[in-house]
């Protein structure tokens, strides 16, 4: 019976950093969810489910992915539409993964969790500095994905910062931002950039908002960190010149830039959710509603895109699950970003809350952030951290008591 034991939670802890570790490579994750849900269902995760339900964030996730299944009903898919979509129900690992952490796990799962991160960001390093080449190809990452992942390192660790007591932490945490801050300074992903900081200013607001004084120091040194750093990146000024060229074009009537782009698909979109606003296009089908209106919309306007880039999202959350499934999705994706928010704010994080979800509501003005392959579930683990974190802290006060 002890053998029995011992083994099965050899199995969990083993799947659960395993998960950690893996969930940066893209093919690894075909075995690391299986063993992931394996572990779940052999810890009684099926007789707990009751029990992890109450989570506002879990409620959340299984509203959307059923409002996705239901959103087939009235679509074409498979014959007209795409997988990207599939990649929603990614966030259902949340579950699983929430209900086998346990006071005794968390240590590994920190350590498997910062094994990998910071594994994926030296070579990232590398790749830049050595190679002078953006993302990281090793892990199949593009620069987007990576310049996400250092946007939540920067988010985390000066959150941290402002927060902790302890001096040497406090510095230790500072540098670790201004690191990675440099390094996200460095790869092309303009909108990234533009995300971590706005919510670094939302994130000194929230902290500081009584005192004044405070709140307009930590923006002056915010703007002289930036200044520092985008004088001294020639990546960054190359990308404000692209977008100089960008607009160029666009008042040329030329839409074949990354600007260019991303204007005319919002304004497909968005016509397209005018035309369907209640239950949208049916899931699956945004990309081949693009590839079907694009040539004769507004007279052809937009007609040379296909060739210019091939759409297989919208590069907006609002408006993919628009027309996924008109106010019934966008209703959905709100009680996502709300739920997500009370899961920190019932956990007495409600500023760490905030900041997260400020991060990934901006992120998607710009992209489709939810269906990046790795960053959501990066989100989601650092959720269920630090719930199982709040719980303990809890528990040991309500034992002193």
């Amino acid at each position: 019976m002890l053998n029995n034991f011992i083994w099965r939670e050899i199995l969990i802890r083993f799947a659960l950093v395993f998960f950690c570790l893996v969930l940066w490579r893209h093919g690894l994750n075909q075995i690391a969810i299986p063993a992931l849900t394996l572990a779940w269902i052999i810890d009684g995760g099926l007789q707990r489910f009751w029990r992890i339900i109450k989570e506002p964030l879990v409620q959340a996730i299984l509203v959307l992915c059923a409002a996705l299944l239901l959103g087939l009903l009235w679509s074409d898919y498979p014959d007209g539409g795409r997988m990207k979509w599939k990649k929603y129900f990614i966030l259902l690992t949340f579950i699983p993964f929430l209900s086998l952490l346990n006071k005794a796990r968390l240590p590994w799962v920190i350590g498997g969790l910062l094994v990998g991160y910071f594994s994926v960001i030296l070579f990232g390093v590398y790749q830049w500095v050595i190679l002078n080449q953006q993302g990281v190809s090793i892990f199949g990452m593009s620069y987007l994905n990576f310049s996400a992942m250092l946007g939540v390192g920067v988010i985390l660790t000066s959150y941290l910062a402002l927060t902790v007591h302890a001096k040497t932490l406090k510095t230790l945490f500072l540098i670790l931002a201004l690191m990675l801050f440099f390094v996200q300074f460095h790869q092309n992903a303009r909108g990234l950039i533009l995300t971590t900081l706005c919510t670094l200013a939302f994130l000194f607001f929230l902290l500081y908002r009584i005192e004044v004084k405070r709140v307009v120091a930590a923006l002056v040194s915010l703007v002289i960190v930036i200044v520092i750093f985008a004088f001294n990146s020639t990546v960054f000024q190359e990308r404000i010149i692209q977008v100089k060229h960008d607009l160029e074009l666009l008042q040329q009537g030329n839409y074949s830039s990354s600007v260019g782009y991303r204007i005319a698909i919002w304004d497909v979109g968005i016509d397209g959710i005018t035309k369907k606003p209640w239950l949208g296009h049916g899931t699956g089908m945004p990309a081949s509603y693009f590839d079907n209106t694009v040539v004769t919309y507004k007279n052809g306007i937009y007609k040379e895109l296909p060739s210019f880039q091939r759409t297989s999202h919208y590069h907006n959350d609002w408006i993919e699950m628009g027309m996924h499934l008109g106010l019934l999705g966008i209703l959905g994706l709100f009680f996502l970003f709300w739920s997500w928010y009370q899961s920190f704010k019932v956990h007495q994080l409600p500023i760490l809350g905030a900041t997260l979800v400020c991060y990934i509501f901006l992120a998607g003005l710009t992209d489709s952030f939810l269906l990046y392959n790795r960053i959501p579930i990066l989100l989601l683990v650092i959720t269920a951290i630090t719930i199982i974190w709040q719980r303990e802290i809890q528990k040991n006060k309500d034992s002193y008591q």
